[in-house]
């Protein structure tokens, strides 16, 4: 509901429980005892390049370095499925700064659109060879 408040309708490219099932994509639900921390997905484009899905990180855990922690994860799990490359799309609004910061941090290098994205200025599209 949050991602979904802060992009524009025709603009919208998050999962929902339906998309989350396609068997293209890998979920993960991460927790601290019995309190949901985050969540994260992974798409397989082909069978060497993936994509980063649904990564969020619930409010009270933000900035503790959940983030990082959770695309260290992704990407660890991405090398041992025999990805070699890794794309994301996120948002190009205030609300999305964190998250660009993040993946630039791990060496993500901004890109044009992949898969079926089209150019939208509401979009930044990322990728990493790993």
């Amino acid at each position: 509901i949050e991602l979904r408040s802060v992009s524009p309708d025709d603009s919208c490219h998050v999962l929902d429980i339906k998309g989350l099932r396609n068997p293209s994509i890998k979920f993960w639900s991460f927790w601290d005892n019995n309190q949901l921390i985050g969540c994260a997905a992974l798409k397989f484009l082909d069978n060497e390049h993936g994509e980063f899905k649904s990564i969020r990180v619930e409010d009270r855990f933000r900035g503790k370095g959940i983030g990082e922690k959770i695309i260290s994860y992704l990407i660890n799990v991405s090398k041992k499925e025999g990805i070699k490359k890794l794309s994301i799309e996120t948002g190009s609004g205030d609300f999305f700064s964190s998250a660009r910061k993040l993946f630039k941090k791990f060496g993500f290098k901004t890109c044009v659109p992949f898969a079926d994205y089209k150019e939208d200025p509401n979009s930044c599209y990322f990728n990493l060879e790993i």
